[in-house]
């Protein structure tokens, strides 16, 4: 049974309503991508290769405690060089702040319309 016209009208504006709103809530809770910070970038694979020839030493002095050691220094290298830039903005701050002045929730509207509908009969 197709929709009725008032029907088609509300559900397109409900899935307009999603969108909008799920594009929201996307940009404030994932982190901004900002400039990345090449400081930290050059400083990790500088650790990184580091840690590999610790390996390499440890290897070729039959030290298995030093190739761990290496390979701890080579992970710890990786994990800087690729960690995200840091924020001025903390999480709690951008999660908090209402998108576009909006008071109210998509779900707040839609209950409200609920109620007014179930009124109406």
């Amino acid at each position: 049974m197709p929709l009725s016209e008032r029907e088609q009208r509300l559900l397109d504006e409900m899935e307009r309503s999603l969108y909008q709103n799920d594009a929201d809530f996307v940009s404030t809770v994932s982190p901004r991508r900002g400039r990345p910070n090449y400081r930290l970038l050059i400083i990790g694979v500088l650790i990184a290769i580091l840690g590999i020839a610790a390996i390499i030493v440890g290897v070729f002095i039959k030290q298995p405690l030093v190739g761990a050691l290496g390979f701890v220094v080579v992970f710890v290298g990786a994990l800087l060089a690729i960690s995200p830039p840091r924020n001025s903005v903390g999480p709690a701050e951008t999660i908090s702040s209402p998108s576009r002045g909006r008071s109210t929730s998509f779900m707040d509207r839609m209950t409200e319309r609920w109620e007014r509908r179930q009124g109406d009969r």
